[in-house]
Parts: structure tokens; C-alpha cells; sequence
């Protein structure tokens, strides 16, 4: 089996995972109720995928970490872990909110954060995660990859699966290029939870959350729905700012 598959694989299966994982997470643990995590419309969240990825490349740098010590070694593959996870979740979060102006997560709550996007509780969750990853998940990968090489033809799935996420995402994109646009002209940073929930109030939204294939049917573009709204609403545009739109 070629890398580029075991790659492609990896990060198709750690995208779904991830996506159902902070979809339970929202529901029953910090929002209370079913929210999609992500920015696109489909089942999956790219930074799980690449994080997989990552986990399982460093996993299987183990047989060079030494140090005489197998629970020294754990722990620095642990911190290892923790560390990529940590630069992962920093570089999409810098990258969202310097060129999209857009906030996909705040941690400016959390004690220690760096600029909102990363903090020391997340990173310890991370390394945390690593572990469960190692001890529970790592076999099953190892197996799930000899299946995979013995049963080529799931490629077709995978295929698919990449065919499904380029669409979703170049049409996830240009919504959130708009956003971006929108941004600009206000001079705002937009906070892209808020932004879902009251969006959903509206009708034009409800065929964006319904999925990608329904926008190529919106009766207005993106950019001037948001535009609308915002000046349709200058008696509440405190409300609209904070609620809606950003926070400065």
C-alpha cells in the first residue's frame, strides 16, 4: 500500500471521528444541544484529520525515542504529541483569523492563552488525547491499515469521500470569503459560533446549514445577504455586533 494512501486514509478517517466527536461534546458537555463544529457542511473536521495524521507519524517514531526508561519514553512521546497537536490548533487558528478574519474557537477565557487560540488546559488535553490515542486507538489503526492493504478496492470510498470534501469546501469557502469581505469593511473580527446560531434565525441561512448542494440555489449571494441584514438593522446594531456579527 502506497503512504500517500495510508495518509489519504488516515486523514479521512480521523476527519469523521473528530467531527463526531466535538458533535457529541457540544451537545452534552459545553453548548447543550446539536450544533455543527465545523465550518463546512459535511460530517468532518480537517484538523482531526490532519492531526490523525500527525499522532500516527509520531506514534511510529517510538522505536527512536530512548532513554532507558519506558515510562520516560512514554511521556516524552506524550509531550511530543502534545506539542504537534498544540502547533496544529495554533497555525488554523493564526491562519482563520489574520486572512478570514474569522474566530473558529475562543479561548481568551482560559488561563495562560495565547491570543484566544491556545491554551495550557487544551494542551494538556492534547497530550491527554495522545495517550488515548496511543494505548486504545494506535492498534486498531495498525489493523485497520493491514485491512486496508489487503482490501484495496475501500479506496473507492475514500475517493469518493475526497470528491465530496473539495466540493464542500470550495463552496464552504466562498462563504467564508465573504465573511472575510464583510469583515474587512466593518473592521471587525467575526466569531463564527455566534454567527451560525443567529444566521439559523433567518431564512437564506437555512438553506446554507441545510448543505453545500442547496447554495448553488440561493436566491441572493452570501455577501449581500450579510450586508442586508447588517443595515436592516442599524436600531439594533449593538445587538447585531455583538451577537451576530464580532466583538471588536
Amino acid at each position: 500500500m502506497s503512504f500517500i494512501l495510508l495518509l489519504a486514509f488516515l486523514f479521512f478517517m480521523g476527519s469523521l471521528t473528530g467531527w463526531g466527536i466535538e458533535l457529541f461534546y457540544r451537545r452534552f458537555v459545553s453548548q447543550k444541544k446539536w450544533v455543527n463544529p465545523g465550518f463546512l457542511s459535511g460530517p468532518y473536521l480537517p484538523i482531526y484529520g490532519f492531526g490523525l495524521v500527525v499522532l500516527y507519524l509520531i506514534a511510529s517514531t517510538e522505536k527512536y525515542i530512548s532513554f532507558g526508561q519506558p515510562v520516560l519514553e512514554k511521556i516524552a512521546l506524550f509531550l511530543l504529541m502534545m506539542l504537534a497537536m498544540t502547533v496544529i490548533e495554533y497555525i488554523a487558528g493564526v491562519f482563520c483569523l489574520r486572512y478570514f478574519k474569522l474566530r473558529l474557537w475562543d479561548y481568551s477565557d482560559q488561563w495562560g492563552n495565547i491570543q484566544g487560540i491556545i491554551c495550557p488546559l487544551y494542551s494538556f488535553l492534547w497530550s491527554v488525547l495522545g495517550a488515548v490515542y496511543y494505548f486504545l486507538i494506535h492498534p486498531h489503526i495498525l489493523r485497520s491499515l493491514e485491512w486496508l492493504s489487503n482490501n484495496l478496492a475501500f479506496s473507492f470510498f475514500i475517493g469518493f469521500f475526497y470528491g465530496v470534501f473539495v466540493m464542500d469546501l470550495s463552496h464552504s469557502t466562498k462563504i467564508v470569503l465573504a465573511i472575510k469581505k464583510f469583515a474587512k469593511q466593518q473592521q471587525i473580527v467575526l466569531h463564527y459560533e455566534e454567527i451560525k446560531e443567529r444566521i439559523g434565525q433567518y431564512k437564506e441561512s437555512r438553506l446554507i446549514k441545510a448543505g453545500f448542494i442547496f447554495r448553488m440555489w440561493m436566491d441572493k449571494p452570501f455577501y449581500r445577504f450579510l450586508k442586508e441584514t447588517y443595515e436592516t438593522t442599524v436600531e439594533k446594531i449593538s445587538d447585531v455586533a455583538e451577537d451576530l456579527l464580532s466583538k471588536k
